[in-house]
């Protein structure tokens, strides 16, 4: 499971500096790298489930503390 958290942590990172580039410069770093419309996609997808993993992981960190 760790090297599935890390996977998550990575994708969460990347998305944030892509969204960071983009808001600042208006430059998008996933399209100017990758350049393929289609596998972009994939790639935010992949990005909001690694979103929904993290926050579902997060809930149960934090109910596992309380105990």
């Amino acid at each position: 499971m760790r090297r599935l958290d890390m996977v998550v942590l990575g994708l969460l990172i990347a998305g944030g500096i892509n969204w960071g580039l983009w808001g600042l410069f208006n430059f998008n770093l996933v399209e100017y790298i990758i350049g393929n419309q289609w596998i972009n996609s994939i790639i935010y997808i992949l990005v909001g489930i690694a979103s929904i993993y993290y926050i579902i992981r997060w809930s149960t960190f934090f109910k596992a503390l309380k105990k």
